[in-house]
C-alpha cells in the first residue's frame, strides 16, 4: 500500500459521480434496440453491449481519478493495484430485466480496503463506500463506513430497516435464481418449502436493488444462492448502514448463499432458509 489512508467520503463521492454517468449511458441504450452480445454460464446468462459499455466507462473514470487502485468487474479482467483500495463493479445488475425493459436494474460500485497484508482472493477486503444506482428511476442508494459505523441513504435521506420485529410468518422475503437450470430446480424446491412459512416471496431480478429494499424496510429479508461479490458488495453496506445484517454461507449447490435481514430477524430467516433446503 502506498500513500495515506483513503477518505471513504471521497471514494463515495467518486462512486456516485461515476455511477450517475454510467446510469445515463445505460438509460440511453435502453431507448434503442437492446441486443444480446454474448452469453456466459448458460444460454440465459446474457451480456448486452450496454453492460460492456457501462463497465468500460466506469473503469476509465475510476482509473483516471485513481490510477493506483485495483479493479474487479463482472465483465472485464481483474486489474491489480498498489493503493490498498479495490473497486468492485457491476455495470448492470439485472441484465435480463434491462433486456426486457423491466425497470429494475442497477449500476453498482463499491470501494473496498484491506487492512491486513495482501492475501489471495477476497479475504480481508471490507467495503467502505458503495453506490447502487436504480437506473430506470435515477435513485441513488449509498452506504458509507465512517468512524461511528456505517450509514446509508436513498437520495440523501437516511435509511432504517423495519424497526418492529415481525414473526417469521409475516416476513416478505426477496430471492433470486441461478442461470443454471439444475441449480434453479433445487432453488425452486427450497423456495417452495420456504413459501408456506413466510408472508410471501418476491423475485424482482436485481440482487443489489433487493438488498437495498431490505435497508428501506420494503422487504423483510433476502435469500439467494449463487451471488457474486459484484452483486452485493455495495448493497450490503447500504443494508448495514440501515441496521440490517448479512451473512454468506455455503449453499446447497456449493455456491455462496446470501442472507440479509434486519438484525432482529436474520437468525430466524437463516434458520428457516436452512430448514427449507437452501443449504446442503
Amino acid at each position: 500500500m502506498t500513500g495515506p489512508a483513503p477518505d471513504p467520503q471521497n471514494l463515495l463521492d467518486l462512486a456516485l459521480e461515476v455511477a450517475r454517468e454510467a446510469g445515463a449511458l445505460v438509460r440511453s441504450r435502453r431507448e434503442g434496440v437492446v441486443a444480446v452480445a454474448a452469453t456466459k454460464s448458460s444460454a440465459t446468462d446474457v451480456v448486452t453491449e450496454a453492460d460492456r459499455a457501462s463497465e468500460r466507462l466506469i473503469r476509465e473514470r475510476l482509473r483516471a481519478a485513481r490510477p493506483d487502485d485495483a479493479l474487479l468487474g463482472e465483465e472485464g479482467d481483474d486489474e491489480p493495484g498498489t493503493s490498498g483500495v479495490r473497486w468492485v463493479v457491476d455495470p448492470i445488475d439485472g441484465t435480463v430485466n434491462f433486456l426486457y425493459g423491466l425497470p429494475q436494474y442497477a449500476v453498482s460500485i463499491a470501494a473496498q480496503t484491506r487492512a491486513s497484508a495482501p492475501t489471495s482472493g477476497d479475504e480481508g477486503w471490507t467495503t467502505i463506500a458503495g453506490v447502487v444506482l436504480d437506473v430506470a428511476h435515477d435513485v441513488a442508494w449509498a452506504g458509507l463506513r465512517g468512524p461511528g459505523g456505517p450509514v446509508s441513504t436513498r437520495d440523501g435521506v437516511r435509511l432504517r430497516v423495519a424497526e418492529e420485529p415481525r414473526p417469521l410468518g409475516q416476513l416478505l422475503v426477496g430471492t433470486g435464481f441461478s442461470y443454471d437450470s439444475d441449480v434453479r430446480a433445487r432453488q425452486g424446491a427450497a423456495v417452495a418449502a420456504l413459501l408456506p412459512r413466510v408472508r410471501d416471496i418476491r423475485r424482482l431480478g436485481s440482487c443489489a436493488l433487493d438488498v437495498c429494499l431490505v435497508a428501506a424496510g420494503a422487504l423483510d429479508g433476502y435469500v439467494e444462492e449463487g451471488v457474486n461479490l459484484w452483486d452485493h458488495a455495495a448493497a450490503t453496506l447500504v443494508a448495514e448502514g440501515a441496521g440490517a445484517r448479512w451473512r454468506l454461507r455455503r449453499g446447497a449447490s456449493g455456491r455462496d448463499l446470501l442472507v440479509c435481514a434486519p438484525a432482529h430477524t436474520i437468525d430466524a430467516l437463516q434458520t428457516a432458509a436452512e430448514n427449507a433446503g437452501f443449504t446442503g
